[in-house]
C-alpha cells in the first residue's frame, strides 16, 4: 500500500446527545468500488488494521444475520473484531453490531465522488466514553486514512490493468 501521508484527515465529530461517534470522509472513486474495498475480505485485509498491517483473519458472511470476523495480525492483546450484519444495501449502507454499538456505513455519490458516513452509536454515555478511551474514534479515523489510500491503489490497479490490454 502507498504511505499514509497521501491521504486526507478524516472529520470526527462526537454527539453525546445520540452517544454516537460519527466519521466523514470524501472519496475520489465511485461508491460501488468503495462498497467493495469494504465489504470484500481480500480487500478489508489489506486496510481495516489502523497500524497497516495486513489482518492475520478476514472472515466476511455478507448478508443480513451474516457475521464477519476480524484479527490483527501479531497483535495478541487485541482481540479479534466481529460482528453481525443487520441491513446490507449495496453499495449505498451497511448496518451492524459490534462491540455493543450499531455501525451504520453510508455511501452517498457526489457526482464523480463518493461521501462516506461512519457513524458508531453506542448503548449510553458510559459506553460512549469507554469507546473515546480505548481510541474507537482516533483508530477508526486512522482506517478511513488507510481505506482512503487503498481504494486509490485498486483504482490505480485497475486502470493499470486496463491499459494491458
Amino acid at each position: 500500500m502507498p504511505p499514509k501521508s497521501l491521504a486526507p484527515d478524516t472529520r470526527v465529530m462526537v454527539d453525546r446527545t445520540t452517544n454516537t461517534i460519527v466519521l466523514t470522509r470524501t472519496f475520489t472513486a465511485p461508491r460501488e468500488d468503495v462498497f467493495e474495498a469494504w465489504t470484500q475480505p481480500e480487500h478489508v485485509a489489506c486496510w481495516w488494521d489502523a497500524s497497516g498491517a495486513p489482518l492475520s483473519v478476514c472472515e466476511i458472511d455478507l448478508r443480513p444475520d451474516g457475521t464477519f470476523r476480524f484479527v490483527h495480525q501479531g497483535q495478541p492483546d487485541v482481540p479479534p473484531f466481529s460482528g453481525v450484519y443487520r441491513e446490507i444495501v449495496p453499495p449505498e449502507k451497511l448496518v451492524f453490531e459490534a462491540m455493543g454499538a450499531i455501525g451504520r456505513v453510508i455511501l452517498k455519490d457526489t457526482g464523480g465522488a463518493t461521501l462516506l458516513t461512519v457513524s458508531i452509536t453506542c448503548a449510553s454515555a458510559a459506553h460512549l466514553d469507554q469507546f473515546l478511551q480505548m481510541g474507537v474514534d482516533a483508530g477508526t479515523s486512522q482506517t478511513l486514512d488507510n481505506l482512503v489510500v487503498y481504494v486509490g491503489y485498486m483504482k490505480r490497479r485497475s486502470s493499470s490493468a486496463q491499459g494491458r490490454r
